[in-house]
């Protein structure tokens, strides 16, 4: 997908989806024992559109490594980008961590609160791409599952602007 023009006044948030997925050169067996693939899905967090959808890992891949690995990091140079605790040390804003037996000052916990509010935006629209059939049950094979992806997120695109 393009990047915008004005990227650089953007907020963007990044999150993976775990993606069932039949073919097991792309998936790997999670926690309840069905295939999944680890998809990164950056999206813009003032309009919801999906800007990128990175490469699919195994769904046992740590969401950092994931990060680094699938190429996204690239794309998003010069933009500000929210992500959630599991993003530690990958040059995102994350949430603010409680030390051990110490709480959160509460300027830390009012960040946290608003964090909290525009990264729910990134979890709704992995959720409306999950609903599509296509991602549901992918019986695509080898970057035909990447395809299927971008083609959904093109999908969640329009039916947006529309």
């Amino acid at each position: 997908m393009t990047r915008p023009a004005d990227a650089a006044d953007r907020l963007w948030i990044v999150d993976c989806a775990l993606v069932p997925v039949r073919d097991r050169k792309v998936s790997s067996s999670s926690r309840n024992y069905r295939f999944s693939a680890n998809v990164q899905v950056i999206v813009d967090a003032d309009t919801r559109l999906v800007i990128a959808a990175a490469q699919p890992l195994p769904g046992t891949t740590a969401h950092a490594h994931a990060w680094r690995a699938s190429g996204p990091a690239a794309h998003c140079q010069g933009v500000t980008v929210l992500a959630d605790g599991a993003y530690l040390n990958c040059g995102m804003v994350t949430p603010h961590r409680k030390r051990p037996r110490r709480e959160l000052m509460p300027g830390e916990e009012a960040d946290n609160d608003a964090h909290r509010t525009v990264r729910a935006r990134v979890e709704h629209v992995i959720g409306r791409l999950k609903n599509y059939k296509n991602l549901r049950d992918c019986r695509q094979h080898g970057n035909g599952f990447h395809h299927a992806v971008q083609a959904v997120a093109q999908t969640h695109n329009h039916a947006l602007a529309a």
